[in-house]
């Protein structure tokens, strides 16, 4: 039920090994197969590709996302591989611009010839890679790209996470619900696929809640100066700031309506998970909330396991983008030891199949959309950290 806090019980690491392992014999593609189908030599180690923002403003994201998926990589390949056969990761830095996202994929799928692609944590690079991918017949799971759109791609195109509609929804109900918030701010940044997306169903559905819309401001991505847009908002009589951005912008935005005495609760979606966040705004964003996938903090044994691996490798806790990237890793190697060959057919065939799978974020299935059915959390900054405050299920 919605404000639950009732977290999922996981099951064991272990058991996301194993699931790669018992899948069919894998045969060799045969003439007509899809195209990429014919990358695979049927010998040697199996490529698939990993598209992260390694560099650029969410370049913490992009590491969390290199580190979840080789930890995965490594679980399958100490226990054998897939069907004999070791996963080599082919990683490429994408800078967070969706031109690079595109030559990435582009390079990924012609000259490195993988047989799958894992990425990217922002919808719109996600939808650039997906966009190459799909015609070229090459599976793509993102972890973390939450706009609806993002699936409708195409046939191949998959992600583990909730979708914006869910998130939306979950933010605008704790806001009225939780924080008892009768009119609400939006800041968000109008050149970003994922902002839009989440402020149109925040939007929506905290006025079906019998909420206002106080004051709707837009900025874009880069800017370092939110003064005017903060101080309509100050004035319109918001009683709560929904915020759906990323880390860095939202780190200034808080220092800025810190400074003006903006004393309403801030609230944001899972854009704001980062280690950054608290680095650039420091007590600004204490008390704040935001939505997000998972929180380190629950105790269930599989996300334990993984957070110490994260731990000791990483030297930090990991932020749910590491998570999902170790789910969604796992995800697709078990549909490939599944699949009767490795053409891009068979594997999104056993993608879209996945029901009940042990992740460490949760049980994932994917629906006919190919999208995840998960429940969300709620998150509160307290001394400088993310704690767990709810959790909200889908029904």
């Amino acid at each position: 039920m919605f404000g639950s806090k009732r977290l999922l019980t996981i099951c064991s690491t272990v058991l996301l090994a194993a699931a790669v392992l018992t899948g069919c014999e894998r045969k060799e593609a045969g003439a007509g197969a899809a195209t990429g189908a014919a990358a695979d030599s049927g010998t040697g180690p199996i490529k698939v590709g990993v598209a992260a923002s390694l560099s650029g403003s969410e370049a913490t994201w992009g590491r969390s996302t290199q580190v979840g998926a080789e930890m995965a990589a490594e679980e399958v390949n100490s226990h054998g591989g897939i069907n004999g056969r070791k996963i080599e990761l082919v990683v490429y830095d994408d800078k967070g611009q969706s031109q690079e996202m595109g030559l990435v994929v582009t390079r990924m799928i012609k000259s490195d010839k993988v047989v799958a692609i894992l990425g990217e944590v922002a919808s719109g690079l996600t939808m650039a890679g997906a966009r190459i991918a799909q015609p070229e017949g090459i599976p793509m799971v993102s972890h973390a790209a939450t706009n609806p759109d993002v699936t409708a791609i195409g046939d191949k195109i998959f992600r583990v996470c909730f979708t914006d509609d869910f998130q939306g929804f979950v933010t605008a109900k704790f806001a009225s619900e939780n924080l008892k918030a009768k009119k609400a701010a939006i800041l968000y940044d109008q050149a970003q696929a994922y902002s839009v997306g989440l402020k149109d169903t925040f939007k929506d559905s905290f006025t079906k809640m019998g909420g206002t819309i106080a004051s709707e401001q837009a900025y874009t991505g880069g800017d370092q100066d939110f003064s005017a847009q903060l101080n309509n908002i100050k004035s319109s009589g918001a009683e709560v700031l929904f915020i759906p951005g990323y880390y860095t912008e939202v780190g200034n935005i808080a220092l800025q309506a810190d400074r003006l005495g903006m004393k309403i609760p801030m609230l944001g979606g899972d854009g704001w998970d980062s280690p950054q966040l608290a680095k650039i705004a420091g007590k600004a964003i204490e008390g704040h909330y935001y939505a997000n996938h998972v929180s380190p903090e629950a105790p269930d044994p599989a996300l334990q396991k993984f957070v110490a691996a994260y731990k000791a490798r990483e030297g930090q806790t990991p932020d749910a983008i590491g998570v999902l990237a170790y789910d969604a890793a796992h995800v697709l190697f078990a549909a490939m030891g599944k699949a009767k060959s490795l053409s891009g057919d068979d594997i999104a065939k056993e993608l879209a199949a996945t029901k009940d799978f042990p992740g460490a974020s949760g049980m994932i299935t994917l629906d006919e959309k190919r999208n995840a059915t998960k429940p969300a959390v709620i998150l509160q900054m307290k001394d400088g950290k993310p704690t767990y405050f709810a959790t909200i299920t889908p029904n």
